[in-house]
Formats: C-alpha cells, structure tokens, sequence
C-alpha cells in the first residue's frame, strides 16, 4: 500500500497529509472533511487540487490539521494535498502552480507592540 505523506502552512495552521489511492474519501481529524468544514467554501477549496488534475475520487485523504482557525486550516490542506499530487505524478505540478496552489502563503499576524493599542493602531493622542 502506496502512502505519500506531505504537509503544508498557512498562517499557524498546520496541516500532516496522508495520500492513498482508494474512494475519495477525504477525514480530517477522524471526522468526515464536510463535518470539519461546514462552509462550503471551505469544503471546494479542499476538493480544488483534485478538481483541477481530473483525480476526483482516486485518492482517499487522512489529514491531520492543528493551530489556526477553520480558513487557514482549509489552505493549509489545499497546499498539502496539491503537494501529494505532485510527489505522485510531477507532470501535474505546472497546472497547480498556475492555479497558485503549490505557493505557500507566508502572510501572517504583525505583532503588537509596546506603547500602542495594536500593531499598528496608537492610543487616541490628547493634546491637553
């Protein structure tokens, strides 16, 4: 049994990706991935990998996801499993790429810092 583990980021969610060939089944966290996310925009953008390379239900999916929220969660496992299909079959790599989905999205919370009420925003400024 052919298992290709991959992982990807997004902002602090992590997600572990383990790709087999089977059913289309895809589990995340021992939930059913339309349990996990409920949004269906979340839910398409998990399924757009397999949508773009023509491998709707060849590959069953067992995720684990941690850190973030739910939309960083689903990014994260969009970038792992475009990886998966790529570790499997290279020629799929230029269409993922054009698509934006083999770039990890690097962007992530400013720190706040000291003197100010965020990271950017100051105290209301009194002038007497």
């Amino acid at each position: 049994m052919d298992v290709t583990n991959t992982s990807g980021r997004r902002k602090t969610a992590i997600a572990r990706v383990y790709l087999t060939p089977g059913n289309g089944t895809v589990t995340v966290n021992k939930k059913d991935f339309k349990e996990y996310f409920p949004s269906a925009s979340q839910q398409y953008k998990v399924q757009q990998p397999f949508e773009l390379c023509g491998l709707t239900g060849q590959y069953d999916v067992k995720a684990v996801l941690s850190g973030g929220g739910t939309t960083g969660q689903a990014e994260a496992l969009r970038l792992a499993i475009s990886k998966a299909i790529v570790e499997l079959d290279a020629e799929q790599k230029p269409a993922l790429r054009s698509e934006g989905f083999m770039t990890r999205d690097n962007r992530m919370v400013e720190r706040k810092k000291p003197g100010q009420k965020k990271a950017r925003k100051k105290f209301q400024f009194s002038k007497r």
